[in-house]
């Protein structure tokens, strides 16, 4: 197992508003039906995302638009938001220190937002003419993308012309008519299909996370690898107990339901882990978030919320319960030696390092949280590469997926988020209309 989960203190034994044997029981037998509908889903093909990790067929294509990106560029964008560029920012920001040996590479830029001024900042420090540009919505339709897309075509067809543009930028998208479909065929840009069947906070081990990651240089196939051993672990476990997903849905739900715990504290002590946070507080909410249920998932970085949420996690409100994950820490610094200094009050200091003391803080904390009585999982990693980060995400989601068949709802759709989608596009169409009312007063 490329990962370690404990969940002994978010049972009553151990903290105040734990479990207990019997309320975890009732939600492990719960679920047991629940993962005869998975097995039910894998064999039948009824959840796409359960048969990604064993695919094949798709490297040859991916690995040569990697390659070609690879070889032709050195920034690559990825343009989108939400779950078609989360996940692959997660792996991304993973890839420092401990992956694989790795040749270089371009320098990879993935948006997730729309913030204007970013994204002029970000366009006004690259050179164009050296810059490959991948374009990401499953839906072809999602406003974010198609505004980023339409404001950098223009720039590279008056930098490049139009026969360097359609080498320079690629589409992912599914087959079907939309929007950003029509933009590929006007410019001639090549499409990459996205899975129909699987959405986009699950499609991290698609084309959607894949293609970033081998242009990255990363292992993609040891994501996978990692992914598909999760997967079948849950879907050969004999009882939900014996299943690291199984228990985290149960005990997520279960302390939901007994002890009124309404929020879901990821606190990861890693920089490079802080992205599979932010893609996981997506995955949870958007999938679990209905008809007044689910739990609110808060990202949180160690050491330093610390200093800024521990007083309200240990002295406010008992809502909540704790995710603290983290995994070797390398000696990227020597020890600092405080012997010519002289002052005692460095005594614990000498002959430490940063990761020494992130570690001891992670340490620290998890047994503060404990000792007050709050519900602590925590999840050890063997390494924070490929393998664990794939074994990872799809321990999350499939967590994700059996804590919705608890809930009785639907993890797969966001009928919420489409209204919102709809008004902003009535408001931006009524607003143009109002502008091209005024225009004829103007000239008069």
């Amino acid at each position: 197992m490329p990962y370690h989960q404990d969940i002994s203190a978010c049972l009553r034994d151990r903290v105040e508003l734990g479990l207990s044997e019997s309320e975890l029981s009732f939600f492990l037998d719960a679920l047991d039906p629940a993962l005869g509908r998975l097995r039910k889903a894998y064999h039948d093909g009824g959840i796409g995302l359960l048969r990604v990790p064993e695919r094949e067929d798709d490297w040859p294509a991916l690995k040569e638009v990697a390659g070609r990106y690879r070889a032709s560029f050195s920034d690559v964008v990825i343009l989108g938001t939400g779950g078609s560029s989360l996940g692959g920012r997660a792996l991304h920001n993973m890839s420092n220190i401990g992956f694989s040996e790795r040749s270089r590479g371009p320098r990879m830029h993935i948006v997730t937002n729309i913030d204007p001024y970013s994204f002029d900042e970000l366009l006004r420090s690259l050179d164009l003419s050296r810059t490959g540009f991948i374009a990401i919505s499953k839906s072809g339709g999602t406003s974010e993308t198609l505004l980023q897309t339409l404001t950098v075509l223009p720039m590279l067809l008056r930098t490049i012309g139009p026969e360097m543009t359609s080498k320079a930028f690629s589409v992912v998208t599914q087959n079907a008519d939309s929007p950003l479909r029509r933009i590929a065929g006007k410019y001639n840009l090549p499409v990459l299909e996205h899975d129909s069947d699987v959405g986009g906070r699950y499609s991290v081990l698609t084309t959607v996370g894949m293609l970033p990651s081998l242009i990255a240089g990363l292992d993609a196939e040891a994501v996978r690898e990692g992914a598909r051993e999760i997967l079948f672990r849950t879907l050969d476990s004999g009882r939900p107990a014996d299943s690291a997903p199984a228990v985290g849905a149960a005990v997520s739900v279960g302390l939901e339901r007994y002890h009124s715990i309404s929020c879901s504290v990821m606190l990861a002590y890693s920089d490079r882990l802080g992205s599979l946070a932010r893609w996981y507080r997506q995955l949870w909410a958007e999938s679990l978030g209905k008809e007044g249920k689910g739990t609110t998932p808060i990202y949180a970085a160690g050491p330093v919320d610390q200093h800024s949420q521990l007083q309200l996690w240990l002295d406010g409100p008992r809502d909540k319960m704790f995710t603290v994950l983290g995994g070797p820490v390398a000696p990227l610094a020597k020890p600092v030696d405080c012997s010519e200094i002289r002052d005692p009050r460095l005594d614990f200091l000498d002959q430490v390092t940063l990761g020494d003391l992130m570690e001891v803080s992670r340490q620290a904390t998890t047994e503060t949280l404990i000792g007050n009585g709050c519900p602590v999982r925590t999840i050890d990693m063997d390494a924070i590469d490929e393998r664990c980060m794939g074994a990872l995400m799809m321990h999350y989601m499939l967590e994700t997926i059996l804590a919705a068949d608890l809930l009785c709802v639907n993890p797969f759709d966001q009928p919420a988020v489409e209204h919102g989608k709809t008004l902003a596009r009535r408001m931006l169409l009524e607003r143009k209309s109002a502008a091209a009312s005024i225009i004829p007063e103007r000239a008069a």
